[in-house]
């Protein structure tokens, strides 16, 4: 009888030696430190609050702005407002490095700001963050007193990806000696780099129109249609006074 518990006891042990090697093969694998991002970062993040707060988010954006711009390592802070939608803005930001935006995103005026836009929003607020793919010149001041601002976001499926980058640089070489363009920007998203934000102001609403159908636009839009993984997103704005 006492070898027989013995040899119950022993299966016992190695049963349970198992489950713990198989616990230990299953354990998930540590996902890997993000690689730190270099070059300037280019931040875009789309604001909607409720239609009748509209005026007091304008006054948290504009305090909001004026902080930012004051901080080290900015290189660009604007504030646009939707026009068709006036409760929906966009925060338009370039920062010298990742270590000066992260220090934006620990700042008293960040902090006040999502605190405050929370309160009243209509949405989550949603942040993307970019690195350069065509860019002109900086200039940290705002467009043209009564430019249009567009944003559009461009989502190609990720096999396509590469045939999306060669589109849209194209796009922006082309578009940037556009008439009447005070600002043509296109910028790859960090975390899904299939995807991408163009940025654009033009003189005013007949520049915008001329620009749709001129050739390379039109060009762009057909090889888009091939490769695309979401509706052409595009939105226009004017900069917050």
């Amino acid at each position: 009888m006492d070898m027989v518990i013995r040899v119950l006891l022993l299966g016992l042990v190695v049963m349970a030696i198992g489950v713990i090697g198989d616990a230990r093969a299953q354990a998930p694998t540590p996902a890997p430190t993000p690689a730190p991002i270099v070059g300037n970062i280019y931040s875009v993040t789309y604001v909607e609050v409720m239609p009748t707060s509209k005026a007091d988010a304008a006054t948290v954006l504009r305090r909001y702005r004026e902080a930012a711009q004051k901080e080290g390592g900015n290189l660009r802070c604007e504030v646009v407002q939707r026009i068709d939608q006036p409760h929906q803005f966009a925060t338009l930001e370039i920062w010298k490095d990742q270590e000066a935006f992260e220090a934006h995103g620990r700042s008293a005026a960040t902090t006040e700001m999502r605190e405050k836009i929370a309160a009243i929003r209509n949405a989550p607020t949603d942040e993307r963050v970019h690195t350069a793919l065509s860019i002109g010149p900086i200039d940290a001041s705002g467009g043209a007193r009564g430019g249009i601002y567009v944003a559009t976001h461009v989502d190609v499926i990720p096999p396509r990806k590469d045939d999306g980058v060669a589109a849209l640089k194209r796009l922006g070489e082309d578009s940037r000696r556009g008439e009447g363009n005070l600002r043509f920007e296109v910028v790859q998203q960090v975390n899904r780099p299939n995807h991408f934000t163009v940025v654009e102001i033009w003189r005013d609403a007949k520049a915008v129109e001329t620009h749709s159908m001129a050739a390379p636009t039109r060009e762009f839009r057909d090889k888009l249609a091939t490769m695309t993984g979401a509706l052409y997103d595009e939105r226009m704005y004017r900069a917050l006074d």
